[in-house]
């Protein structure tokens, strides 16, 4: 099933008022509904129970994939793999824009984002989860906003880039679970698909920054375009080239430390979006991140 796609140019003027969309959460017309989504691997492809794969259209082009969409506990969940199933999207080929308007099609509000990463601190070893607050944004040449044609400009703010319920839920679940974690830092995003120098290494470590990693921007800025809540989740698989005194970070390793991880990371990911809010209708939405486009004018509706 296919969702109708919104004109990406210019278009007759939203009226700006208290948010975007319906007085409800609904998805469009058509197509399944779901009120969470998760944006991970194929490593989280059994997540959902009663899954259908879902065709969605969206102005920015396709997906990554398909979107799978089912039970997931007692919630309806849109899972999508950000690399597509067969990981044949780099870092910096994610349309990152298609996945979180495909998710929003489906009436998803609340998103959280599983990532792997590597660490900038000693202590931030293989197999630590980081529920970062912060986000610095080293990528370049990727589409980075839904708002980029000439017309209404489109500002939001994103001093605080993460949702605050999110991140509640996911540490509440990960000292639940007994998980080694941390419960804030700063993610630096780079381009990809290389890992990083010595040198850049030690840069980041010397911003304060904690871990490093490829696709945690703009997924996160364009969810904040969206008004839609957004969580990062990131499993640490390597110290980064700076920390450790070895040969530096390879693939292989990255893969069989997450692959070692994944049973307990779908389990944690799992309590999280159980833990997770009520999906709040969008005109009475009370979080912060659903109102992000309040008394804005927007060049087209949001789906």
């Amino acid at each position: 099933m296919t969702a109708p796609a919104t004109p990406s140019g210019p278009a007759p003027a939203a009226a700006p008022g208290p948010g975007p969309g319906p007085d409800a959460a609904e998805a469009t017309p058509g197509l399944p509904r779901a009120e969470i989504g998760v944006i991970g691997g194929s490593g989280f492809y059994s997540f959902l129970t009663g899954a259908q794969r879902v065709s969605v259209d969206t102005p920015f082009g396709a997906p990554s994939d398909d979107l799978v969409v089912g039970r997931l506990g007692d919630r309806d969940v849109a899972f999508i793999a950000r690399h597509g199933h067969d990981h044949r999207f780099p870092p910096h080929r994610v349309n990152y824009r298609a996945n979180l308007w495909a998710l929003r099609s489906l009436g998803v509000r609340q998103v959280v984002s599983p990532c792997a990463v590597g660490g900038l601190r000693p202590h931030l070893g293989p197999g630590t989860v980081v529920i970062p607050d912060q986000v610095v944004d080293r990528t370049w040449g990727r589409e980075h906003t839904v708002y980029g044609e000439v017309g209404a400009v489109v500002h939001v703010g994103f001093a605080d880039p993460y949702c605050p319920a999110g991140r509640a839920a996911a540490a509440a679940a990960a000292t639940a679970m007994g998980a080694n974690h941390q419960g804030s830092g700063t993610l630096v995003v780079v381009n990809g698909p290389r890992f990083s120098s010595r040198a850049e290494s030690l840069w980041h470590q010397g911003q304060g920054w904690d871990i490093v990693g490829m696709t945690a921007m703009p997924e996160a800025a364009i969810a904040r375009e969206l008004a839609m809540c957004f969580t990062t989740v990131a499993l640490v698989t390597d110290l980064d080239a700076g920390v450790e005194h070895g040969d530096g970070v390879t693939h292989s390793d990255v893969l069989a430390v997450f692959a070692d991880n994944v049973p307990r990371f779908k389990a944690l990911i799992a309590d999280i979006v159980g833990r997770l809010p009520a999906t709040e209708p969008d005109g009475t939405a009370t979080c912060g991140c659903r109102r992000s486009l309040d008394g804005r004018t927007l060049p087209f509706p949001l789906p």
